[in-house]
């Protein structure tokens, strides 16, 4: 058996993980790229979503690389991810593909229909035992997010331009090694004091950017043209709403992005008071908060058709108004080009700057 998931972020460092404790042989998709999208896009619906296309897309290269067993997450709910798993799996077997397709539904859905996937690659597998391995490998997962948050916000002041992207590179491969939980505490001590030690200008003047929106195009850099990256190149310390290990955790206490679900939820309790799927009432009350810490803008991140995200965009212009917070909404698809996408961030930049400067100006006079 040769498991393999779709590509997102950095989930991948937590899967391998696992996977290796479980003792299944577990095959990453190569790297996102364009080819992925353009086999996913020939073979899905058009009105699908982009990360189902990029999923496709993610499948068929790890078959291709000797997959024979798919691993898809499951769902509920108004937002259409839920039904990804089952429209994936006929697309596939309508294309002539032999493989072993496996459901994997959320733990809050039911713990013992969660423990039943693994035990069905691991015959034996204990209860105990499965929890003492997601501990540790979702320990390792929360580490590499530790570590990419504090690089968003590092690459605005980095002297050197792209020194910060270099140093993570190495900071992965330290966090990758190790094993056993002290191990690991260990290496994300390490790895952390490596990033820190990017020569920066705390000096510099920079934008403060909160990123909002759907959790594919949060999370997949390939989805998003690398946006982070880019907007941390202009000179913009960023922070964002949706994290791996925060979307996985069945309490969703979101200890990276630092604010409970709850909170958040109540934050947008003025403009959406009830569940639109996905993270649609996420997104609102995350740009409330990122507006009453004094951030300059926001960028909202969607797959093009999603519904969730689409009633938050239409919610956002009075959110805008009330808490006075410009907001750029950027909706992806396969049509999507990256220079169209940065010729509008770029303008979204200048607006600030101005606003910025036309604060100050009032406040001097």
């Amino acid at each position: 058996m040769k498991v393999t998931t779709p590509q997102m972020g950095n989930l991948h460092f937590m899967l391998d993980d696992l996977f290796g404790r479980l003792g299944v042989d577990y095959i990453r998709p190569p790297a996102s790229s364009t080819r992925t999208l353009q086999i996913g896009a020939q073979h899905s619906p058009e009105f699908a979503c982009l990360p189902l296309k990029i999923n496709i897309g993610n499948f068929i290269e790890a078959m291709e690389a000797g997959a024979d067993t798919l691993i898809m997450a499951g769902g509920h709910g108004p937002c259409r991810f839920g039904y990804y798993g089952i429209v994936e799996e006929r697309i596939l077997r309508d294309l002539g593909y032999d493989f072993k397709f496996m459901m994997l539904e959320p733990f809050n859905d039911g713990a013992w229909a969660f423990y039943k996937t693994f035990e069905a690659l691991s015959p034996g597998l204990s209860i105990r035992k499965l929890w003492k391995m997601l501990k540790v490998s979702f320990s390792k997962a929360r580490a590499f997010d530790r570590l990419y948050k504090r690089a968003l916000q590092l690459r605005a002041y980095e002297v050197n331009l792209g020194d910060t992207s270099r140093t993570l590179r190495q900071a992965e491969e330290i966090l990758s090694r190790p094993r056993t939980p002290e191990e690991i505490e260990a290496a994300a001590a390490e790895a952390m004091t490596v990033i820190e030690a990017v020569e920066q200008d705390p000096g510099r003047e920079v934008m403060r950017v909160g990123i909002v929106g759907e959790f594919y195009l949060l999370l997949e850099p390939f989805s998003n043209f690398g946006l982070e990256e880019t907007l941390g190149h202009m000179d913009v310390y960023l922070e964002r709403s949706v994290w791996v290990t925060d979307w996985i955790a069945p309490n969703r206490d979101n200890i990276i992005y630092g604010y409970p679900k709850k909170d958040i939820e109540k934050k947008a309790e003025p403009f959406l008071d009830q569940n639109v799927g996905g993270e649609g009432r996420e997104t609102i009350g995350s740009i409330v908060m990122f507006a009453e810490r004094g951030f300059d803008g926001i960028i909202q991140l969607l797959p093009f058709g999603c519904m969730p995200e689409n009633i938050a965009t239409s919610i956002i212009p009075r959110v805008q108004q009330e808490h006075d917070i410009p907001v750029l909404t950027l909706a992806f698809d396969e049509q999507t080009g990256r220079a169209g996408v940065i010729t509008r961030v770029e303008a979204f930049l200048d607006l600030l700057a101005a606003r910025r400067r036309s604060k100050a100006g009032a406040l001097r006079a």
